[in-house]
């Protein structure tokens, strides 16, 4: 005889079918969240971008206002540390809007001869047959080229409310640190306490070690690029190098661009095509042997990402929030694999797109 069929036995299949009804909401719930956050992000970026900037600096000054303050008083160590980064960050705008100047002053003067060559590799291509070069001729000429750098100088000139906004954020912050520590000791919720401190503490010192390699990185990129194009005879060689300087805080898409600005230039200078193709292959060379070589070694694996959560990250961050996201999206993957990396339930995230592993033999 077959066996009688008891509640237990007619209540399964009801119950695994709630189970992954109750699934299924939850991660319609949870992508429908996610949606929402990131419209919310991109339409408030005038709100939540400079509070990104704000607590990346915050993370990268505390530090040092700790270390005043055990010698003075807290508004006095905090007017030093506020104007130590205001003569930072004013430095880098400085050196920044000084090599996009005097390329767009050189350029300026010398459009006859940069018109010249266009005109001359758009007859090439159309005697070649290639009717887009036509449609090129109609939309694009050097006087476009002109605009891009006028609205890139704008664009330079347009931060300055946006700095005025990051500056109130993290002198506010840097007074409500010692206050927010407090009070996340003090929480009811012991664990989440915990957790806010140890990922905060952690986040901190992975941002200090990422500004320091990067910095370090940029300027040595810096000095090869404008001592290889020194060599090369190109003019600009202290702007290019500048210019490979700041954009290699963008990874990936900061080095191409440094990259295909002076193999440009070096079309106009150079008769040969090849001599640019060399200038580009010696420029993307270098790039990758202080990108992919140099760098690691000196980050270690604390660091370390995916270079597919990386290149997501400066893409994801640029769609939103412009050439801002662009600066500030590998520090926000790394506060996110961070936080990630102290919760059982999301570490598989960390492990996934975090720090390769080590393989052993």
């Amino acid at each position: 005889m077959a066996p009688a069929e008891g509640p237990n036995t007619m209540r399964d299949p009801i119950e695994r079918t709630r189970r992954r009804g109750d699934r299924t909401l939850r991660a319609m719930v949870g992508a429908g969240t996610a949606i929402l956050v990131v419209a919310t992000l991109g339409i408030a970026e005038t709100v939540f971008a400079p509070l990104a900037f704000a607590l990346f600096i915050i993370a990268i000054v505390w530090p040092l206002q700790a270390r005043l303050q055990a010698w003075l008083p807290k508004l006095l160590a905090l007017a030093i540390s506020i104007l130590a980064t205001i003569l930072v960050l004013g430095a880098f705008g400085w050196v920044i809007t000084w090599g996009f100047s005097r390329v767009g002053r050189y350029l300026i003067t010398d459009v006859g001869r940069f018109q010249l060559l266009y005109d001359q590799m758009t007859d090439w291509l159309e005697g070649h047959g290639i009717v887009v070069a036509s449609l090129w001729a109609e939309h694009f000429n050097v006087g476009w080229l002109l605009v891009v750098f006028q609205q890139v100088t704008n664009r330079v000139n347009s931060t300055l409310s946006f700095s005025l906004v990051v500056l109130i954020y993290v002198i506010l912050g840097l007074m409500e640190v010692d206050v927010v520590t407090i009070k996340l000791r003090s929480m009811k919720n012991q664990e989440a306490g915990v957790l806010l401190l140890t990922g905060g503490a952690r986040i901190a010192a992975k941002f200090r070690r990422y500004l320091f390699v990067r910095s370090l990185m940029s300027v040595v990129t810096g000095i090869l690029v404008w001592g290889f194009i020194s060599l090369c005879g190109l003019p600009l060689a202290q702007e290019w190098g500048v210019i490979a300087f700041a954009f290699n805080y963008i990874p990936f898409l900061g080095p191409l661009v440094a990259t295909v600005l002076p193999t440009l230039f070096a079309v106009a200078q150079f008769a040969a095509w090849q001599n640019a193709i060399l200038v580009f292959a010696c420029l993307n060379l270098i790039q990758f042997l202080v990108g992919s070589y140099l760098e690691p070694r000196i980050a270690g694996n604390v660091l370390s990402m995916s270079p597919f959560m990386v290149l997501f990250a400066v893409l994801f961050w640029t769609f939103l929030w412009g050439i801002s996201g662009a600066f500030i999206g590998v520090p926000i993957a790394i506060a996110v694999l961070t936080l990630c990396e102290l919760h059982a339930s999301s570490r598989w995230v960390a492990e996934l797109f975090g720090a390769p592993a080590v393989v052993r033999n």
